[in-house]
């Protein structure tokens, strides 16, 4: 008698026992293995991560200046900084005139953000000249056009924007800086600043070339 009473308990803790085996066993092979799990970079690229081929990249003068601020608690702003993507060489020619369509990144006489995605960003934290000319301080984009034995760098003020799209009365100072070669083969475009008399140099190199624009503190 007793075995009757309790035997539709025993029934339903085994049925219990093994819908939750069953949804166990589920769950083990829907769910993939979290080491393949990838972060997806847009809608279209869902189930792969694709790196960005030139990630973003920030610049500060006095160089790590987050880092010496963390040191330093109560350290002055710093002078300027520049956020910029770094496109890579990729076996391509850098450089070349209009005559060369295949294989080629940058076409002389054309404007180049200085990278790649948005427009190259420079800011500054207090008042400085370039080329005698006085740069307040604030946010601005730097964009250049590069021909073989200089580089026409341009301040401007149009501000966020994917790519470079120029609106040349918001050009506010501009001049042209000499292009060197180097021995050193440079594979992902580099911006950053150097200490130099009276200021500091903005360096930006890439491939064999370098150039460098001056900035004056006030």
């Amino acid at each position: 008698m007793f075995l009757k009473k309790i035997y539709p308990f025993i029934t339903l803790a085994i049925v219990s026992v093994l819908f939750y085996s069953c949804n166990a066993v589920d769950d083990k092979k829907t769910v993939p293995e979290t080491k393949n799990l990838r972060l997806p970079v847009s809608v279209q690229d869902s189930l792969v991560l694709s790196l960005d081929k030139s990630p973003m990249d920030m610049s500060y003068y006095p160089a790590d200046y987050p880092k010496q601020k963390m040191v330093t608690p109560g350290m002055a702003n710093p002078v300027a900084r520049v956020i910029y993507s770094r496109p890579q060489k990729n076996g391509r020619i850098i450089f070349a005139d209009s005559t060369v369509t295949e294989n080629v990144i940058q076409h002389y006489g054309h404007e180049w953000r200085l990278g790649a995605n948005e427009a190259t960003e420079i800011e500054f934290f207090k008042e400085v000249a370039i080329n005698g000319k006085k740069i307040a301080p604030g946010r601005y984009i730097l964009y250049c056009l590069p021909y073989p034995d200089k580089w026409k760098m341009i301040i401007n003020q149009n501000l966020y924007s994917w790519g470079l799209h120029i609106d040349k009365t918001k050009d506010i100072a501009e001049t042209d800086i000499p292009v060197n070669k180097t021995n050193v083969e440079i594979e992902y475009f580099t911006m950053l600043f150097q200490q130099a008399t009276g200021g500091c140099n903005l360096v930006m190199s890439w491939g064999d070339v370098r150039a460098v624009l001056p900035i004056t503190f006030q």
